[in-house]
């Protein structure tokens, strides 16, 4: 990491998908942690998914200094949206997914890896039996797919999905959509979530633990020692066009976390 001064974490403190009281026991999760650790693994730094719009804090080693920003912007954080019914979902899905896309869009201007921490359970998946997807709304989430991907994997950012365990179904819902959308045809809402997401850019999904502070000490931890490997691919045939990627190890029990996939143009 010092070799590469664009290398650094931000920690994303979610306000609109997660109750009150799960947020303050994460809050609180999240100060211990800082404060038990003096230096930080990388430069970190907090943001905020809230209605409104909070400036980003400034990287930083200096867990202390973290921690009291952390405290400093709790008043800011008290008041998550709980709209019930299929329109809260759409509310704290478009606002999570606004989000990403500005937090995604601003990190592709610095050089260097990145990694997206986020803590809570992400955003609604908006489906089910009374949820269906018309041709047009299946081409514009597919759209969404490939510009994410695509903007994930040129501005180097790896994103995290860490929580504490709730309801165990609704935990591990999102494996089921892991596997690449080749085609808007294919496409579902569940493919486009935060766990997702992060399964597919080389991420982790952390939600099977109570220690919050430890989880996200995994994430620094694993992010310090890497390898950057890249290739030239074929010019694809068609515009979106999807491929699987995968880097097998030699050594058993070993596993690579990498990118699942990219978008290839013609």
């Amino acid at each position: 990491p010092k070799a590469d001064p664009g290398f650094q974490a931000v920690v994303v403190v979610d306000s609109v998908n997660n109750t009150y009281n799960r947020l303050e026991v994460q809050r609180r999760m999240l100060a211990k942690f800082l404060n038990q650790n003096g230096e930080l693994p990388l430069p970190t730094s907090l943001d905020y998914v809230t209605p409104k719009s909070q400036k980003q804090t400034d990287p930083t080693r200096d867990g202390n200094a973290v921690a009291k920003l952390l405290d400093s912007a709790n008043g800011g954080l008290l008041a998550p949206i709980r709209s019930q019914g299929i329109y809260g979902a759409v509310e704290r899905s478009n606002l999570s997914q606004r989000y990403l896309n500005e937090q995604v869009t601003a990190e592709a201007k610095l050089p260097g890896r990145k990694l997206v921490i986020w803590m809570g359970p992400g955003w609604p998946y908006v489906s089910g039996p009374d949820i269906t997807m018309d041709t047009k709304d299946q081409k514009i989430l597919f759209k969404d797919i490939v510009w994410m991907s695509t903007m994930l994997r040129q501005a180097r950012i790896t994103l995290y999905s860490v929580d504490m365990p709730e309801d165990l179904g609704e935990s591990f819902y999102y494996e089921q959509f892991l596997k690449g959308v080749a085609s808007y045809k294919t496409v579902q809402p569940g493919s486009f979530t935060l766990q997702v997401l992060a399964l597919q850019s080389g991420g982790q999904v952390l939600n099977r633990s109570n220690d919050l502070g430890d989880s996200i000490g995994r994430c620094l931890r694993d992010a310090q020692v890497y390898y950057t490997l890249a290739f030239s691919p074929q010019p694809a045939s068609a515009a979106d066009q999807f491929h699987s990627l995968q880097v097998k190890l030699d050594k058993h029990g070993l596993i690579a976390h990498t990118r699942t996939g990219y978008y290839a143009q013609p």
